[in-house]
């Protein structure tokens, strides 16, 4: 069994031998030694009917704990992803606190200049709305190429 059916990678380094009557798997693991060795030179386990089920079991749970392992090492590398990127964020999320201090800087030192201008108006008296609506078309018309007809 273990020269034709064990040979590891292309399967499990072990063989399980099954043992369908009850009284035959007795009788072998009765003989003291022989299931331990034919474990371990052969790399074959007895099974009977009784504790098949019960290998199986732990096999099973054995390869789901390697995938969980397997998954849980993906979760690191992904985990890992998500820092250095993290990081990244919080460089470019410092940038742009950045620039909107800056903007609100301007936005600040624009405020101070309206207000002094605004002082240098008050005394300047202020035309009607049409008038104003008049002259400041005829100057924005002014600005486009066109010529400013003379005020009286």
């Amino acid at each position: 069994m273990r020269d034709k059916y064990v040979n590891p990678p292309a399967s499990t380094d072990f063989g399980i031998l099954f043992l369908p009557i009850e009284g035959l798997f007795a009788e072998v693991i009765r003989r003291p030694g022989l299931a331990e060795g034919i474990q371990r030179d052969c790399r074959v386990v007895i099974a009977g009917p009784t504790t098949l089920w019960s290998i199986l079991n732990s096999l099973q749970m054995g390869f789901r704990t390697l995938a969980i392992q397997k998954r849980s090492g993906e979760v690191w590398t992904l985990l890992g992803a998500v820092k250095t990127e993290w990081s990244k964020y919080g460089e470019v999320l410092d940038a742009v606190q950045k620039r909107i201090h800056q903007a609100s800087e301007t936005i600040e030192k624009a405020k101070v200049r309206t207000r002094a201008i605004g002082r240098k108006l008050r005394d300047v008296q202020e035309l009607p709305a049409e008038a104003s609506s008049t002259l400041l078309s005829l100057a924005m018309d002014e600005e486009d190429g066109e010529a400013m007809p003379e005020m009286q």
